[in-house]
This record gives C-alpha cells, sequence and structure tokens, in this order.
C-alpha cells in the first residue's frame, strides 16, 4: 500500500535507523548517480560539449551537502560531504602513491573508529574548559571523576594534576587517543588512570562527577544510563550539548556566543 507520509519525513525516518556513516555512503552514492544522469542529460541536450573536471566534483558536493541539509545529518557531515569530492579531486592531482592513502585511512581509523558507532567526533576540550570544570569539583571531600570520551587526556590529567583529594580517570573508545593518553600518563607519571572502551559498559554510581563532551545524538542515551545508575549528589556535567527535556542545575557561558557548561545534580 502507498505511504501517505511526506517524502521529506520518509527520508529523515530513514536517517534515524541508519548509523551515520552507512548513511553517508549512501548520501554519496545517490548523488553520483544522479550526477551521471546529469552529465548525460547535458551532454545530449549540448551535442557532447565537454565540461571542467572540476565543476563535476564540486556538483557531487554542493548535492551531497544539500541532500546532508535535508536529511537532517549533523552539521559536520554536511561539511564532509561537500568538501570530500574536493578532496579526491586535489589528491588525484597530487599523483600520490598509494601508500599515502593507506596511511592515511589508518591514521582516520584509528582516530575516528567510535564515530560510526557513537556519533560522537573526536574533538578535544581546551584549557580555559579544564580550569572551569575544576571549579565545579566538590573540595569538601575524596571524590572520584570519570571523564566520558576522555580523547588525549588532558582534562584528566589536569584534574589530576590540580584536585589532590580525586581520583580520576577517562574512558575512550577511539584507539588512538586512548594510547596517547595512556603513554602521556606514564610518561608524566600522572596519577589518572584510562581505559579502554564504551561508557556503556560502566557502572557510573562508582563516580561522584561524570564529565561528557559528546554530541547532541549521544546525549539522550547518557541521561537514560546517568539516571538509572547515578548517587544521590552525584554531578553530571557535559561541554557545549545539553540534554532535551531536562532543565540543568546550573549552566554557565562565559561569552554570548560561547559553549556552555551544563550542570545537573542527582
Amino acid at each position: 500500500m502507498p505511504s501517505d507520509q511526506d517524502p521529506v519525513l520518509e527520508l529523515c525516518d530513514a536517517r534515524k535507523r541508519l548509523p551515520p556513516a552507512i548513511l553517508a555512503f549512501f548520501v554519496q552514492l545517490g548523488v553520483l548517480g544522479l550526477v551521471w544522469c546529469l552529465i548525460q542529460l547535458y551532454l545530449w541536450q549540448f551535442d557532447g560539449m565537454s565540461l571542467p573536471v572540476w565543476s563535476l566534483f564540486l556538483l557531487q558536493g554542493l548535492l551531497a551537502g544539500g541532500l546532508a541539509m535535508l536529511l537532517g545529518m549533523a552539521s559536520w557531515w554536511r561539511w564532509i560531504h561537500l568538501l570530500f569530492p574536493l578532496a579526491i579531486l586535489l589528491m588525484l592531482q597530487w599523483h600520490l602513491p598509494s601508500w599515502v592513502y593507506l596511511m592515511a585511512f589508518c591514521f582516520t581509523l584509528t582516530v575516528f573508529w567510535s564515530t560510526y558507532r557513537t556519533q560522537v567526533p573526536f574533538y578535544p576540550t581546551l584549557p580555559a574548559t579544564w580550569q572551569r570544570v575544576k571549579h565545579l569539583i566538590p573540595q569538601d571531600r575524596p571524590v572520584r571523576i570519570l571523564d566520558i570520551g576522555s580523547g588525549l587526556g588532558g582534562l584528566v590529567m589536569y584534574l589530576a594534576r590540580e584536585c589532590s583529594h580525586a581520583k580520576c580517570s577517562g574512558i575512550e573508545l577511539a584507539p588512538l587517543p586512548w594510547l596517547v593518553s595512556a603513554v602521556l600518563a606514564t610518561l608524566k607519571k600522572s596519577p589518572a588512570r584510562f581505559k579502554y572502551g564504551n561508557y556503556q559498559a560502566v557502572n557510573l554510581s562508582g563516580y561522584d562527577v561524570v564529565f561528557a563532551y559528546l554530541s547532541p545524538a549521544a546525549m539522550p542515551d547518557l541521561w537514560r544510563k546517568a539516571e538509572q545508575e547515578m548517587r544521590a549528589g552525584s554531578l553530571l556535567i557535559s561541554y557545549e550539548f545539553d540534554i532535551p527535556g531536562v532543565i540543568p542545575k546550573l549552566q554557565i557561558q562565559d561569552k554570548p556566543d560561547a559553549p556552555s557548561i551544563f550542570v545537573w545534580e542527582f
């Protein structure tokens, strides 16, 4: 039976059912087919008149970026769709040896490995954020702190150094950032500890403060887990991203256009 649903809504429902990386593949593939059809139409209409190669790659990027916007994909995916074909054109002009592409792929895989499953891109926090988080840590008792998606470990090692009463740890799903953080902690003789894995496998009841810098897509799942496991009096801190429908106890924003820090107390 034909569906009465709006085609745009059907596309958005498909987006929700597919992991972003798989959806991105189909977006590029579908647009590639559309561009091929447009080329054939152009050649038929203008009797074989050729087009500049760069214009075809640009058209691919523009159409893919537009479709990603229509599907409601995150802003970074729109930029990836736009720039991906142009990056391919640039690399083809450089005539790089094949091993360079293999190395670039392996490096990207180790850094963004977790993005496929978690929809959380690798984006580290800055020292200014570390300092603001430090002032939110309770000072009147020993505390255990967990950084979800700890990246290169900067925040965890900073808090471990500045808060002697705190046991600080991080968990990271991307292999290379986790390895870098673990090595740096060893070299710096930091008491910070880093675990490789998914935070969903960690019981949050063992922590007094949980910090997260994730993405809008990940926040509802984080809240459900925190509601079930975090103890009374513990703090959930999120940088930049709030939890839809849940009012924080505190919101810190240094400048009108700066990202906020959101704090929820259980």
